[in-house]
């Protein structure tokens, strides 16, 4: 009886936001797409330059805009909203109300991206590095998530349960921060309140605030949901988990000036950048340390589960991106890679390997719920998975190897320029090929995710594995 009454208070909290999330997520993969096709471009015409190169939208610098912004507030930011959506809820045990004004808040957001996106390609960027949008289309955007962040604190508000779990604790603070990061930085920059050193300032601490106190949090919360739910079991340490919490809370909104190494910048405010940067081990090893006692005895589910491989993919990816950030923020490193592809490649680890790895993981779980439906094919599961694994490997081991390639022939003042330029052209050439292995996977993904909304998948009830489970273990939503 209790887990009949179980079963239809889930069915209620999924049905009260089941059009405003399916509509953020279906949206986000049209921009994955429309950003994987940009990225393809740009990358090509790093090494290739001739390539589309007669009309002034297609150069690299409006390529390359179009696509961080295209996956930044198309993808990312749709995607990690469609999860918080349907996890606040869940966490609540509280309906989600005003449906109607979020599916409103979806339908401008795919607008106001689009047309952020056709301003960027038609020449009227900001050439604000994250915040490229003209200023009205990002006060747009802030409205959207505020009222997002107004559902999602309502819920919270008439939540049905005592404790508070540590995924909620990330989803709220997202709701808290983000709008406050976003209109501070658009209208500090582009209101012209400041200039020079302080708008440099405030760009690096937008820009890295924007993956860490926005994406990671939600990536975070999904982890934290998904990985017990799937394998049966509660997660190793809730304390710990809050550690991490707050410790990210704590160190992460400083971070962000280690950017400004060797910049007319304060020494102090870079020294603080650095200092907090290497305090970031702290939140990434206990996230570490919890994913990996919560999967120990479980590993065997990887074998079967497409949301436990792309989740637990996305968890070993933040302990290695975040690391290496740390360690990246220190001067003697960031003399060598600062201005070379290494850094690309520590961004792609940290946006594709981890966020977009989770947010994967999260629709495999979440989208049998909302539809009634299960994934048609594990063989297009697998496709997606191998090639977004190979193609992020290859991504980020290419572009670190030439990376340091890179830095350290700029250093040393006998190798002519030119001959810099042809030494990273080989891992420009296989940056490219990681990008097709990605775009493939986006497709596969695209493919599954659009038979399961549209009603051309089996109705719910065995799961779509990737392999026979040994065991009975976990599975349970």
């Amino acid at each position: 009886m209790a887990e009949l009454e179980h079963a239809q208070l889930l069915a209620k909290l999924d049905g009260s936001c089941r059009r405003p999330v399916l509509l953020f997520l279906i949206s986000a993969v049209v921009w994955l797409l429309v950003g994987s096709t940009l990225a393809l471009i740009a990358s090509i015409k790093l090494h290739a330059p001739e390539f589309l190169a007669n009309d002034a939208w297609l150069t690299f610098g409006r390529m390359r805009t179009a696509h961080l912004n295209s996956v930044a507030y198309g993808w990312a930011a749709m995607a990690a909203v469609g999860v918080l959506l349907w996890l606040v809820p869940r966490l609540t045990r509280a309906p989600l109300r005003g449906t109607r004004l979020l599916e409103g808040a979806a339908w401008a957001w795919n607008g106001l991206v689009a047309a952020g996106v056709v301003a960027i390609l038609t020449g009227y960027s900001t050439s604000v590095e994250w915040l490229e949008f003209p200023l009205p289309i990002a006060m747009g955007l802030t409205v959207c998530f505020a009222v997002v962040a107004g559902a999602g604190l309502d819920a919270l508000h008439r939540r049905q349960v005592d404790h508070i779990y540590v995924s909620l604790w990330y989803l709220t603070a997202v709701m808290v921060w983000f709008p406050v990061l976003y209109l501070t930085a658009n209208i500090g920059i582009h209101g012209g309140l400041l200039s020079g050193v302080a708008q440099a300032m405030t760009n690096w601490w937008f820009a890295h605030n924007v993956l860490g106190l926005f994406v990671t949090p939600i990536a975070l919360a999904t982890l934290y949901y998904v990985l017990p739910k799937v394998i049966g079991r509660p997660i190793h340490s809730y304390y710990l988990s809050l550690v991490g919490f707050w410790a990210l809370a704590l160190f992460y909104n400083w971070a962000g000036l280690h950017h400004l190494v060797g910049g007319p910048v304060p020494m102090w405010a870079v020294t603080v950048g650095i200092v907090a940067s290497m305090m970031m081990l702290i939140p990434v090893t206990t996230v570490a340390f919890n994913q990996h006692m919560t999967m120990r005895g479980h590993f065997h589910l990887l074998r079967s589960s497409p949301s436990l491989r792309f989740v637990v993919f996305a968890g070993m990816s933040y302990a290695v991106v975040s690391a290496q950030g740390s360690f990246e923020a220190l001067r003697g490193m960031s003399e060598v890679v600062h201005f070379t592809q290494y850094t690309v490649g520590h961004a792609h680890l940290g946006m594709y390997g981890f966020f977009s790895m989770m947010m994967f993981g999260g629709y495999y779980f979440i989208l049998p719920r909302l539809t009634g439906r299960e994934w048609p094919s594990a063989t297009l599961i697998r496709v997606h998975f191998w090639c977004s694994a190979f193609g992020i490997a290859v991504y980020f081991l290419a572009l670190t190897a030439g990376g340091v390639q890179q830095g350290l022939l700029l250093l040393d003042p006998g190798v002519p320029f030119l001959d810099v330029v042809q030494a990273t052209l080989p891992w420009l050439q296989a940056r490219s090929w990681a990008g097709l292995a990605l775009t493939v996977a986006h497709i596969a993904f695209a493919i599954s995710v659009a038979q399961m909304v549209l009603g051309l998948a089996p109705a719910r009830g065995t799961p779509t594995l990737l392999a026979q489970r040994v065991t009975s273990q976990g599975g349970a939503a």
